[in-house]
């Protein structure tokens, strides 16, 4: 058996009892990551989703400003690398 069957049936599961939030939660945080890259990641002090909004704290000012210009490409790259409509909104904190 192959490991992405099983996967996708815990996915399944995990989703019938309503741990849908929770799990895109993850998927984003990992998506994030990735999209920024390490500096970003590095000054990032919290990462949560909810109510459909990604809210963001980093600790630098200057990094903050650069992502508050780039909040919508970072949204969309999120979204598109996840392959559905998750994040509507970027809050940074």
């Amino acid at each position: 058996m192959s490991e992405k069957p099983v996967k996708e049936l815990i996915d399944k599961i995990l989703r019938a009892y309503g741990y849908q939030d929770q799990l895109d939660e993850i998927e984003i945080i990992k998506h994030y990551e990735e999209a920024v890259g390490i500096m970003f990641v590095k000054h990032t002090d919290n990462i949560y989703f909810k109510n459909k909004k990604l809210h963001i704290k980093l600790n630098s000012a200057a990094l903050k400003q650069e992502m508050s210009y780039a909040k919508e490409a970072l949204k969309e790259k999120i979204n598109s690398s996840m392959n559905k409509h998750v994040v509507h909104e970027i809050v940074l904190l």
